[in-house]
């Protein structure tokens, strides 16, 4: 299986569980993002604001 397929499926199962158990996702992303500060997501801003 490839990454587009696992994401969507991943994507699919996250859709399910925050129509049964609403989950503020986003939320904990930032969360996440702002106590961690993950390279990927510097890497990703930079991607966007580089053109």
């Amino acid at each position: 299986m490839d990454l587009k397929t696992k994401l969507i499926i991943y994507l699919a199962l996250l859709a399910i569980i925050d129509m049964i158990i609403p989950i503020p996702f986003t939320a904990l992303l930032l969360i996440y993002v702002i106590l961690n500060r993950p390279p990927w997501f510097i890497q990703y801003v930079n991607g966007i604001y580089s053109n």
